[in-house]
């Protein structure tokens, strides 16, 4: 199986723990009849400055045996990174001095058969009982050290939090009022100035840190507070009244996999989950708020440099922490700092108001745990983003989200093969917001040729749940394709930004809200232009928030296309969504199957959405809303309503290429994710007995849900059980079952592309019996239909 979908936790959890460092030698291997290679190799024991294979050096030798040698290359400089856990206490910094020359590249990659981790994590040991009652644990950490997240086991770990329901609570405009004798203990709470309280909104997910709390009064920290209770979903007044809560109390620890940190004496307090065993649990302390940060000048970039099979873990972006909060606006952006506010804003603006538009040139974006600005002909692959306490990978963002100080001038930039998984927020942000991203003022700013393709990304928005895969906003020739996107709270991809306040003629409705006193109103377009999305495979999506979708756009994009995509389980949302301003973008050929409505535009008010062409697509649902053929220049033609699952093979050829490319011939070790349902084939219970019948269950990634194909063409589970026919049936209905394997042809499968499972001996389909979708179901073998419930994913 690729590297890009073997099991990441596993890799995590077993991987050496040492210091950063890294071994560099050099070994010379001709290839070609000028180019040599050279090679430096790196261990997390490393020490001295031979760098070589026998002697490999730190983590900063190897850096600085590059730039010794890279402004004369005659091959690649290769860094062989050796196994285990390469700790940082700081970013690694990269600038145009860390570049390849001379035609050549300078590779940051895992030694063979290796699987480095670059962490900004401290491993956490020595725990004892803190209090027996409540099955609380503690270790120390060092005093005065902090972070938003923990790993346990591979597994992000929560936050001490307690729910309560908004009613109990009146918003005024310093904090909040309480009556209710059930939530007296507030009053009592330790270090209050460290609790926060968190709403999750319609499409914005915020933090705001309390002052202090007494006599039922709790007064927040400012400016956190101010800027958190106006403008557009905000705290006081929603557009969406999601769940509330209050978080990072000791007092809130009550659940298995809870924890919390008191800064001041450094210690970490954690409730075990039901068998963790914490004098052997693998417990992780994000002390970075980032690992990598490659970028020069815009006269002097950083260039040439790729990065392959590593994998990057342990942040925790600490800005939500200080008084500023996070005013979330949307999709990883937010404001901070002093404004204007009005006097009674909680009442007054909370659909916004002419001083809110004030803050919106200024939108800061969340910094990413990778960092790429000033730099081209940067590639990714292979690689994995796991466990990150915010954004996982930021490509030309603008200057406030980048440790360098220089933001946007990201071209050239490729991210391939690789898994972002369980991060706090976005996947990969491509682009800034503020005017430079926009209407560069030099043009070395504009952010272009970015590809993101073939990668799997899930489990995100964990902590930040209004978060997105993927998110181009203003950028040239950007390339999203054949991507497997699951998992996620809210929209799969999001494309553009600035709501078309930004674009050449501007909008009536924002100069209406008093914008164009605070910022120009453009007469020329932006650099969003020429951007794909391609062949993508998104899936259980929208699974907390609203107002989003499958693949949501926002502002003009010329020569823009969505095309080959198949979106499956939005919740009810939208599959095609054209927020404000959108306009020129063709969609064509796309499945949208198990949607709400499946495709939309915001019209409303005097926004210029239009001239959409949205032809020849597919789709479960008959309701499309703000599109007709021929209004504001749209075409809106050729598409398909299907029913009962009956796709044409037309869209079944969508379906069956969409997402990452080759599928693994003989997958190890993985889940068998049904199509329909969403949940994964297991033996029940456990059960090793045979011709026990296999039946859909949610995915937990327990080992009787775990599957490893063999050359024989074989379904094993447990390592010696087989997937079988029963009695070696051959009609309809019969059992799926596991039995000791005996490499009879009832126990041999072929994995084709549109999806399906098929017995060798019958030819027939492995089939989820009736169509259902319950727990419980159970598996059998049936003709096959084409049918939904007889297709089926490998998830990792």
């Amino acid at each position: 199986m690729s590297r890009s979908s073997s099991l990441i936790v596993r890799r995590l959890a077993q991987a050496a723990i040492g210091g950063l460092t890294i071994a560099v030698s050099t070994a010379v291997m001709t290839t070609g009849a000028s180019a040599a290679t050279t090679n430096l190799y790196a261990s997390p024991a490393g020490t001295g400055t031979s760098c070589t294979a026998a002697q490999p050096c730190s983590l900063s030798a190897a850096q600085a045996a590059v730039r010794s040698m890279n402004t004369t290359m005659s091959g690649d400089i290769v860094v062989q990174l050796a196994d285990g856990v390469y700790r940082l206490t700081t970013p690694l910094r990269m600038t145009a001095a860390d570049s390849g020359n001379n035609g050549y590249r300078v590779v940051w990659q895992a030694a063979p058969s290796a699987q480095p981790v670059i962490s900004g994590a401290k491993a956490v040991t020595g725990w004892s009982i803190a209090d027996a009652g409540k099955n609380i644990w503690r270790a120390s950490v060092g005093a005065n050290i902090d972070t938003r997240q923990l790993f346990v086991n591979g597994l992000p770990a929560t936050r001490a939090r307690t729910s309560v329901n908004r009613s109990d609570f009146t918003f005024t405009e310093t904090g909040l009022r309480f009556s209710s004798g059930s939530l007296n203990y507030l009053n009592s709470l330790t270090n209050q100035n460290r609790v926060e309280l968190r709403t999750i909104n319609s499409f914005t997910d915020r933090y705001s840190p309390v002052q202090s709390i007494g006599g039922n009064v709790i007064t927040m920290q400012q400016p956190a507070w101010n800027n958190n209770t106006w403008g557009y979903d905000a705290m006081a007044v929603p557009g969406r009244a999601g769940p509330m809560s209050f978080e990072n109390a000791y007092e809130f620890l009550d659940t298995p996999g809870e924890w919390y940190v008191n800064t001041t004496p450094g210690v970490v307090y954690y409730i075990p989950t039901a068998g963790q065993n914490m004098s052997a649990a693998n417990v992780e302390f994000p002390v970075a708020q980032s690992l990598v940060n490659i970028g020069g000048t815009y006269g002097a970039p950083a260039h040439h440099i790729s990065f392959t099979g590593i994998t990057f873990s342990g942040t925790s972006w600490l800005g939500p922490s200080t008084n500023q909060g996070y005013a979330e606006q949307q999709t990883g952006t937010y404001v901070s700092g002093n404004w204007n506010w009005p006097s009674n804003r909680v009442s007054s603006c909370w659909i916004g108001c002419p001083q809110f538009e004030a803050t919106r040139p200024h939108w800061s974006q969340m910094p990413a745990a990778v960092q790429v600005s000033a730099a081209n002909n940067v590639t990714f692959s292979d690689d994995q983003f796991i466990n990150l306490g915010q954004t996982g990978l930021g490509i030309g963002n603008d200057a406030n989200a980048h440790a360098s100080g220089v933001g946007l001038g990201a071209s050239s930039i490729t991210v391939t093969g690789s898994v972002f998984s369980h991060i706090a927020a976005n996947g990969i942000v491509a682009g800034g917001v503020q005017a430079d991203a926009h209407h560069p003022s030099d043009q070395r700013m504009v952010n272009r040729d970015i590809t993101i393709s073939n990668n799997r990304l899930h489990d995100l928005g964990l902590d930040y749940r209004a978060s997105t895969s993927v998110m181009p906003t203003y950028v040239t020739n950007a390339t999203v394709s054949h991507n497997e996107i699951y998992n996620m709270p809210y929209s799969g991809i999001n494309i553009g930004f600035g709501w078309g306040a930004n674009d050449a003629g501007g909008a009536d409705e924002y100069a209406d809200r008093g914008l164009y006193n605070y910022q120009p109103r453009y007469t020329t377009p932006t650099t969003a232009s020429n951007n794909r999305i391609i062949g993508n495979y998104v899936h259980d999506i929208m699974q907390l928030m609203t107002d989003g979708g499958c693949i949501y756009t926002l502002s003009a994009n010329p020569n823009a296309s969505i095309s080959g995509n198949y979106c499956q389980r939005i919740n009810n949302w939208y599959g095609l969504y054209f927020d404000e301003g959108a306009r020129y973008w063709t969609a064509s050929n796309n499945v949208l199957a198990d949607v709400g409505v499946w495709a939309t535009a915001n019209t409303r008010d005097k926004n210029h959405t239009g001239n959409l062409t949205v032809t020849d697509n597919w789709a479960s649902n008959a309701t499309i809303w703000g599109l007709t053929d021929g209004d504001r220049g749209n075409a809106i033609r050729g598409n398909t309503i299907v029913t009962n699952g009956t796709w044409p093979s037309t869209a079944r050829s969508v379906m069956a290429s969409a997402g990452v490319g080759t599928q693994p011939q003989t997958p190890q070790n993985i889940m068998i994710l049904g199509g329909q349902s969403g949940r994964c084939a297991e033996v029940p219970g456990g059960a090793t007995t045979n011709g026990t019948q296999l039946q859909l269950w949610d995915c937990n990634g327990s080992s009787n849900q775990r599957w490893t194909y063999t050359p024989n063409k074989e379904w094993r589970v447990y390592g010696n059980k087989c997937l079988d026919a029963n009695n070696n049936g051959t009609v309809n209905g019969t059992q799926a079952i596991i039995w000791d394997c005996h490499s009879g042809t009832n126990q041999q499968w072929n994995l084709n592309s549109n999806g399906t499972i098929t017995g060798v001996q019958s030819g027939l389909c492995l089939d989820a019996n009736a169509a259902a979708t319950a727990n419980g179901t159970k598996l059998i073998l049936w003709a096959c239909n084409g049918g939904t419930n007889q297709q089926w994913a490998t998830r990792s």
